[in-house]
């Protein structure tokens, strides 16, 4: 019975033993699990409150392409021909470009033994080319207009500027600078104009002249040659020429060559010859000029119609030019007279459109996007 006891007190002791140990044993194994999982797992907590972190960025060279171009302001000679347009390898199919100018004068006197009359004058003038290119074809659009006056103390303002001139010309590229050339121009003025020489305070009765009185048209079809960006000829063999007087009281016999009274158009068929050829004498100084010749064939052949523009361009800086233009006009229809008109105006003028790069040479491409 005694050895009984023992034997069972020595089973509960030793079982006590090992349920310590075992439970000691796993213990360790959780602890060490533990640290297992707590170095990779997620710290949720961190979520709730992130930090951020600088990173250093390295940039490098990157090439930008806009959809859309920037504009440019230009300083340079503006083109006047298609040429460079045409030479363009581009996707773009419009271009553009614009001038502006604008003269300012004033005098004034007080007590000046030399004597003078109190006066102002302005003239603004501006020159839009919108072009069209598309493969062989282009379609060159301008659109010139010009008014000035003067007023001086004692005397009716006298205007000393007044256009409206309007070009549109078709090409289609035949090789060698050739095109196959259509177009028209169309040309008249702002207001009425007056002969201040005998009516020196002239009242609107007094007039000689008004809008599309007269007025004159030219259409035609023909060829062009344009060998670079200076020069350009159109031959139109096929040309009709159109006088529109619609002012009744400036339609008698003989004036702008109307051939009875109350005759408001007069059509004329015949050849016509523009050449358009810019010399640069200098840097920031150019030479251009226009010239028309047109001939009849229904009325004297041999009495063509000459008239001639030169215009030249003094450029100080991106914003002050001086600008010195001649007009001469021989129309025997309208008097045998020549015609000559000269200004000479020192202001405010601004070139925009676009600036391109090619081959390290500054070309003047100016354009817009599709």
């Amino acid at each position: 019975m005694r050895k009984f006891f023992l034997i069972a007190i020595l089973l509960i002791t030793s079982g006590k033993f090992l349920t310590q140990i075992c439970t000691n044993t796993l213990k360790e194994i959780d602890s060490i699990s533990q640290k297992r999982w707590d170095s990779v797992a997620l710290d949720l907590d961190s979520l709730a409150n992130p930090k951020l972190v600088n990173f250093d960025i390295h940039f490098k060279d990157t090439i930008v392409i806009r959809d859309k171009i920037v504009m440019a302001d230009l300083t340079e000679s503006i083109p006047i021909t298609p040429y460079n347009i045409m030479k363009l390898t581009t996707a773009k199919r419009w271009f553009y470009f614009g001038q502006n100018n604008f003269v300012f004068n004033q005098s004034s006197f007080s007590n000046w033994n030399s004597g003078g009359n109190n006066n102002i004058g302005i003239i603004g003038k501006i020159n839009y080319n919108f072009s069209y290119k598309n493969g062989k074809h282009f379609l060159d659009n301008t659109l010139q207009l010009g008014y000035g006056f003067v007023a001086s103390q004692g005397e009716q303002s006298r205007k000393t500027e007044d256009y409206i001139n309007l070009m549109t010309n078709y090409g289609y590229d035949i090789g060698k600078n050739f095109y196959l050339s259509t177009g028209f121009q169309f040309l008249s003025q702002f207001s009425p104009g007056y002969n201040f020489s005998t009516t020196p305070n002239p009242t609107f009765e007094d007039r000689i002249s008004r809008f599309m009185a007269p007025g004159y048209l030219n259409a035609g079809l023909g060829i062009s040659y344009n060998p670079n960006e200076n020069f350009q000829v159109i031959f139109r063999p096929i040309n009709g020429k159109f006088t529109f007087v619609l002012d009744p009281y400036l339609q008698k016999e003989g004036k702008y060559g109307l051939e009875h009274d109350g005759q408001s158009v007069r059509a004329e068929l015949g050849a016509l010859v523009n050449i358009l050829y810019r010399i640069n004498i200098y840097k920031d100084i150019n030479l251009v000029n226009r010239i028309n010749f047109f001939s009849s064939y229904t009325n004297q052949p041999l009495n063509v119609d000459v008239s001639y523009n030169g215009t030249l361009n003094f450029r100080f800086n991106k914003f002050i030019s001086t600008v010195v233009s001649l007009d001469l006009l021989y129309d025997h229809d309208q008097i045998e007279k020549l015609q000559l008109k000269q200004t000479l105006g020192i202001g405010f003028s601004y070139n925009f459109g676009y600036e391109n790069r090619e081959k390290n040479k500054k070309l003047i491409k100016p354009f817009i996007t599709n």
